[in-house]
């Protein structure tokens, strides 16, 4: 065997290695979620309106809370009576805008296989890690009028496909500055739904809600992050974060900066909601930090990276598994972390 095979064999062998450390890296061939995938936007739009009580009645039985979620909070239809309900469905259908919307969504997501292909092996991976972990029942795809990117009941998940066209389609153009600013237009984009699916149900079933100080919210959202990543292992860590890699690189960069602040202003074991909002919620940038110096703010949810790079970093010294990382508290997890 010559060197040049020799030295290819090697780099299999080795290749092959790496592979099988990965702990997130599990094989889904066995796997099933039993996942029922219903397009209750393309229902709506493609019903005659003598049936639509018939149709209201089947979404009733079959959807629930999703389909109550959807009338009564995101379109706002009266309820008070089955013809009243029908009749405000129908007068919604027919809106020019809600007409124009729909077209919109029906060019954008005329096909849903991709999304729902994607949707599943996300959920086979996590049903790997975590045996016992409730799944949905059913993936809704609906038209939440802009109240909802993803939304998760007991039983279902629900999509509002209209959060996802993009900041350049016309009828997002056309939402006011006031209550849809530009970076929230930015965040609509279709690259990120099975991501945002696998987040609502986890950060609601799996991981959850710290009540406590913000050492505690930035681990809960560091184990959300990285279960993120175990549904979608051969993703980068910037799609699991939300960000563009320009964002990532970024955060990276600043991350003992964010560090160091968050130490010498002794924020980690305060309870203060103020703080976590900012640190960890969604918005243009993560406010209030000293290393956001002139135009470059870098990304927001600053608080959310830390906690993931933390997770990382506690998981390559520990040899654990997710249900076991799951159950292990933040001030453990919190002790081990350095910055290399």
């Amino acid at each position: 065997m010559s060197d040049k095979s020799i030295l290819g064999l090697l780099l299999l062998i080795g290749f092959i290695t790496s592979c099988s450390n990965d702990p997130l890296k599990v094989d889904i061939s066995n796997q099933k979620t039993g996942i029922v995938y219903t397009n209750l936007d393309s229902l709506l739009v493609h019903t005659a309106p003598n049936d639509l009580a018939a149709l209201n009645k089947r979404c009733i039985d079959e959807l629930g809370d999703i389909y109550a979620y959807e009338i009564g909070y995101c379109i706002k239809l009266p309820n008070n009576s089955d013809s009243a309900l029908i009749e405000g469905m129908g007068l919604f259908m027919t809106d020019p805008y809600v007409q124009k919307l729909e077209k919109r969504i029906g060019e954008r997501f005329s096909k849903l296989n991709k999304e729902i292909d994607d949707i599943d092996s996300g959920f086979k991976h996590l049903k790997v890690h975590f045996p016992e972990m409730k799944m949905p029942e059913r993936v809704v795809f609906m038209n939440s009028l802009f109240t909802s990117s993803v939304y998760s009941t007991e039983l279902q998940i629900g999509v509002g496909l209209e959060r996802y066209l993009g900041a350049e389609n016309d009828v997002v153009k056309q939402l006011s500055y006031q209550s849809f600013p530009e970076w929230e237009k930015k965040a609509m984009n279709a690259r990120f739904i099975s991501r945002d699916v696998i987040a609502s149900w986890v950060s609601t079933h799996l991981a959850e809600e710290a009540d406590g100080n913000l050492a505690e919210k930035i681990i809960r959202w560091g184990k959300v992050l990285y279960f993120i990543q175990a549904a979608f292992p051969d993703k980068d860590p910037s799609f699991v974060l939300r960000y563009s890699e320009k964002e990532y690189d970024w955060a990276l960069e600043n991350e003992y900066a964010f560090w160091k602040y968050l130490v010498d202003e002794k924020m980690l074991f305060k309870i203060d909601e103020l703080n976590s909002k900012n640190l960890l919620g969604e918005g243009p940038f993560t406010p209030g930090l000293p290393v956001n110096t002139g135009d470059d703010k870098g990304p927001d949810r600053l608080g959310q990276f830390l906690g993931y790079r933390i997770i990382l970093k506690y998981m390559e010294i520990n040899n654990v598994t997710l249900d076991e990382l799951l159950k292990t508290s933040y001030s453990d997890i919190l002790v081990e972390y350095e910055i290399d």
